[in-house]
């Protein structure tokens, strides 16, 4: 019998400062089996650093959701589609192939990547060229240290305060905080 996902759901203050976008988004994660609490949380970073687009690319009239990420590779881990079904933003969290990752790059406006872990940078240099003719890829590098600082505020019921500021996400929670320090690649 297979595992099932495990649901968790997520009340995210979103003020983001450098683009001027204030929210509140009431979110539902499933966590498949083999995901991190390091990698579902990285998802949420993703979501909130790229909530903006909402406003900005859709003027409000779109979906930013979780797609099924490990479950269907064929998805993104959080995606902006607008009022006409087009997929305008395509977020992916990891160190994926290239070919999967230039696939996006033509089905979505812009793609961003969030890498993370302790082999973000070999892998990145492994990619780098490879990836460097899509123009509409954008890749960040999320500190080890900072995305695994996340995993302690995973848990099923998440109330969640995201401010941006200067390119920097500070994430908390009425016991935590972790300030995330992106560094773009591309």
């Amino acid at each position: 019998m297979a595992l099932k996902s495990t649901i968790f759901k997520a009340g995210l203050q979103i003020a983001d400062i450098d683009h001027a976008y204030y929210a509140d988004h009431e979110l539902t994660l499933a966590r498949h089996p083999s995901e991190t609490d390091e990698r579902m949380m990285v998802r949420l970073c993703a979501m909130a650093l790229q909530a903006h687009k909402l406003q900005s690319v859709c003027a409000g009239d779109g979906t930013l959701a979780f797609g099924a990420g490990l479950s269907d590779p064929d998805e993104p881990d959080v995606w902006l589609r607008d009022f006409t079904g087009l997929t305008r933003l395509w977020v992916e969290v990891g160190q994926p192939e290239d070919k999967p990752l230039l696939k996006a790059c033509a089905k979505a406006d812009a793609v961003v990547l969030y890498c993370y872990g302790h082999a973000a940078e070999v892998w990145w240099r492994g990619m780098q060229d490879k990836l460097a003719r899509a123009s509409n890829l954008s890749v960040f590098r999320i500190p080890a240290t900072a995305a695994q600082a996340l995993v302690p505020m995973a848990r099923r019921n998440l109330q969640l305060q995201a401010t941006i500021q200067e390119g920097a996400l500070m994430l908390g929670d009425a016991a935590l905080h972790v300030d995330l320090e992106l560094q773009r690649w591309k």
